[in-house]
């Protein structure tokens, strides 16, 4: 991709979330829906509009969404769009801050360019990991605050994790970071909350699909973050088999480090 095609398509990314996230406040703020009522409108009504938006623009690229019936066409595509509408909706239907818009571009089966939008929180952060073309920003803040990564970690490092599911691994491994839990809810509110410097760490093993990973991981690398699975290996976009359960988020210098603990604490287990 050109220098001018990168500039267009974050463009529309940021765009895109932007409003998905302006769509989906302005129904809670409505006050009409509660509960799952609440999280299913939510849901539809974003990809409605992000579906809508990426057809009507880019009609001859490839689109996965966590809430649209998925096709084997995406998969002859150099290009392809992989969208979360609502990331979080638990925590959107509680009326709660962390819960994030996921919208990606991959090129050839490899991230490329991201947003990712906190619409409660006011902030959308982006990044463009196309080699030659790196860059980031955040919207809504100052983009000098966002924590790159090669900054210093932290002696006793803020480790994400979730608020619901906790499994004795995730314990175990706090533990063996000499960390702290920092529990919160939506898999791209919490990255950026590394991003952010709210936390330092965040290692998922299971129940991740390429929309729950897609964008986070773009704007991470952008900004120099490591980002692998719990052995190192990276990750694959715009597969057959969406399921794409491991992920950590860390600070290059302590990549070993960490991985070394997933493997101590029981996390590569099956």
């Amino acid at each position: 991709m050109n220098a001018d095609t990168i500039t267009r398509d974050l463009a529309f990314a940021r765009f895109a979330a932007r409003h998905a996230g302006e769509r989906a406040e302005g129904l809670r703020q409505l006050g009409r829906w509660e509960g799952k009522m609440l999280a299913d409108i939510g849901d539809q009504a974003c990809d409605g509009y992000l579906q809508g938006l990426i057809a009507g623009r880019y009609p001859d690229d490839g689109i996965l969404s966590e809430e649209t019936v998925d096709s084997e066409e995406r998969l002859s595509k150099e290009r392809a769009w992989i969208i979360d509408p609502l990331d979080g909706t638990k925590e959107y239907s509680q009326l709660r801050h962390d819960w994030a818009i996921h919208v990606a571009l991959t090129w050839k089966n490899a991230t490329a360019i991201a947003a990712v939008g906190l619409p409660a929180q006011g902030k959308l952060l982006w990044g463009v990991t196309l080699p030659g073309h790196e860059a980031y920003g955040l919207d809504g803040g100052d983009p000098a605050q966002l924590v790159k990564g090669d900054s210093p970690q932290p002696q006793v490092p803020r480790v994400a994790i979730s608020r619901s599911h906790t499994p004795e691994w995730v314990e175990r491994f706090v533990d063996g970071v000499g960390g702290v839990a920092v529990p919160a809810g939506s898999v791209g509110n919490k990255v950026c909350m590394l991003l952010c410097g709210e936390a330092d760490l965040y290692v998922h093993k299971v129940g991740l699909k390429e929309w729950d990973t897609c964008a986070p991981e773009t704007v991470a690398r952008a900004l120099g973050w490591e980002v692998c699975k719990l052995r190192g290996e990276s990750h694959r976009y715009n597969q057959p088999d969406p399921y794409n359960h491991e992920l950590v988020i860390c600070r290059p210098a302590v990549t070993e480090r960490v991985l070394t603990v997933l493997a101590d604490c029981g996390a590569l287990e099956t």
